[in-house]
């Protein structure tokens, strides 16, 4: 159940980022919008994921459990029956919902069921390789429904999936619940949410209509407002969502921001460069996914060696090791163009996956080890949702970077294409209202050839810059892995709380 739990939650991440360009034609949609679209998904997840695993606790993971899967169903049937971008931004959301409630809710069902900590570890590796499944086939499930079907159909497969798996979860899934004294952390909840969603939308919305504009500025500023709210509220509940204490740790610090970082830059990848197959190359929906499954299936075959790697060697070393491997991955990248071949670009994404298959594995492992027992499953609970942070910041930044980066570089490459005065007017024109996808729909006559080869010299520009910071990011994650994830005692456990249920603690294994 718990591996059928976190297979769904994740998978409308790669499934819709390799549909991007074909819901961007259908619903015209501008590249703002179309970053909606991930993180309504993404955001709702990076919100309340700490808030659900303290839910579960409390009032049960069982009814959690089924709450998150029945959001699912709702949101993919919404997705489904969508005929505007808004529509698919509130079956996203629901879904997102539904992902915030499975992911701490999962792991901690089968620490209830697996008492013994070295035998749950196994099963653990098996819902990290779930998740990575899910990464990893959502492409190839989008690529074979585009071929003949609507784009909406994507959305079909976690409907049937979700219910089934309700049901199935209310005769056999035990409930269990957390020890006394834990309790619903609301300013925390609201605080945190707030800061999140504000964050994001003004980094959206500033990349599309400058950052200098009121709503931005009101937008950022609430998100700072929010956040230290948040920290201060933290430091005075009696019941925290997520107890500071745990940052006095430098390596949950240090794994708090490669979490981050690494879902920053997959995430936001994933969206750059499903734009990039659809706009530049031109190719198929299933051709792209063939390129696309490269980063999570290699990913996920490199996990599982991983994991019996980290015996033998520290996580400092694997993760700084894999960071290092992405930003050159991403480095590489820089070099493509719209003639760039299956071969040439099949490895630079193999090499990224190498990466992402070394860093994620230990990271929470090491996050999770860090901090004393009956801290292990808030410690693994805020990796997450730093983790989910990222990957809602992702498409937002470098969404925002993309589109500011290829305007500015429009007009010149339009100039370079000997494209008209006129027909460059109403290729700018319609860059800037409707976004960068609506100009391949532009009827220019002699110059729509000219205008197209322009468009996807600014569209590279603007790629070439998100990936340089990517890659920047990475590395500067990577100094801080290697400076602050240095190998220390194990901390001495303080007695925790008596618990209702002695196998109904967090989990206190690495997870992935």
């Amino acid at each position: 159940m718990a591996c059928l739990g976190v297979f769904v939650a994740y998978l409308p991440v790669t499934t819709v980022s390799v549909s991007l360009p074909a819901i961007q034609r259908a619903l015209g949609a501008s590249t703002s919008q179309l970053s909606w679209v991930s993180d309504a998904f993404v955001l709702p997840m990076a919100a309340l994921i700490l808030t659900t695993g303290v839910w579960g606790d409390v009032h049960g993971r069982k009814r959690v459990f089924q709450a998150g899967m029945a959001l699912c169903a709702l949101g993919a049937a919404i997705s489904l029956f969508s005929d505007s971008v808004h529509a698919l931004w509130a079956g996203q959301a629901a879904s997102g919902l539904g992902a915030a409630a499975l992911l701490p809710t999962t792991l901690a069902l089968i620490s209830h069921a697996v008492p013994d900590h070295r035998e749950r570890g196994r099963f653990i590796g098996l819902w990290a390789m779930s998740l990575m499944a899910s990464l990893a086939v959502g492409p190839l499930i989008a690529g074979v429904l585009l071929e003949h079907v609507a784009w909406r159909w994507i959305f079909l497969l976690p409907v049937p999936v979700s219910l089934i798996v309700l049901v199935v979860a209310a005769f056999l899934l035990p409930d269990s619940r957390a020890p006394h004294g834990r309790r619903l952390d609301w300013p925390g909840q609201i605080t945190a949410a707030v800061a999140v969603t504000a964050a994001v939308y003004g980094v959206i919305e500033g990349g599309a209509d400058g950052f200098g504009e009121p709503a931005v500025v009101t937008a950022l500023v609430l998100g700072a407002v929010a956040a230290a709210a948040f920290v201060v509220v933290e430091r005075r509940s009696a019941s925290p969502m997520l107890d500071l204490a745990l940052f006095r740790s430098p390596a949950f610090t240090a794994t708090a921001l490669v979490a981050m970082i690494s879902f920053l830059g997959l995430i936001g990848f994933f969206f750059v460069l499903s734009l990039y197959f659809g706009m530049v190359q031109h190719l198929t929906t299933i051709e792209a996914a063939l390129r696309m499954v490269m980063v999570s299936g290699v990913a996920l075959v490199v996990g599982a060696p991983i994991g019996r790697l980290m015996h033998r060697v520290s996580a400092r070393v694997l993760i700084t090791t894999g960071l290092v491997l992405a930003a050159g991955a991403m480095l590489s990248l820089t070099g493509v163009d719209a003639h760039t071949s299956y071969g040439s670009i099949v490895w630079r994404l193999a090499l990224l996956g190498v990466g992402m298959g070394a860093v994620l594995t230990p990271m929470t492992a090491s996050a999770v080890s860090s901090v004393p027992h009956h801290l292990a499953g808030m410690a693994a609970a805020g990796n997450n949702a730093f983790r989910q942070v990222g990957g809602a910041l992702g498409p937002a930044v470098l969404g925002a970077l993309l589109t500011t980066r290829a305007l500015d570089a429009l007009p010149g490459r339009l100039t370079d294409a000997g494209v008209p005065a006129e027909a460059s007017a109403r290729v700018l024109d319609t860059a800037r209202e409707q976004g960068l996808g609506a100009v391949a729909g532009l009827d220019l006559d002699a110059a729509t050839g000219p205008a197209l080869t322009a468009l996807g010299d600014s569209f590279l520009d603007g790629m070439r810059l998100c990936l340089t910071v990517s890659a920047s990011l990475a590395l500067l994650a990577a100094v801080a892995c290697a400076v602050l994830l240095r190998p220390a005692a194990r901390p001495v456990a303080p007695a925790a709380p008596a618990a209702e249920e002695p196998a109904a603690r967090p989990a206190s294994v690495p997870v992935g």
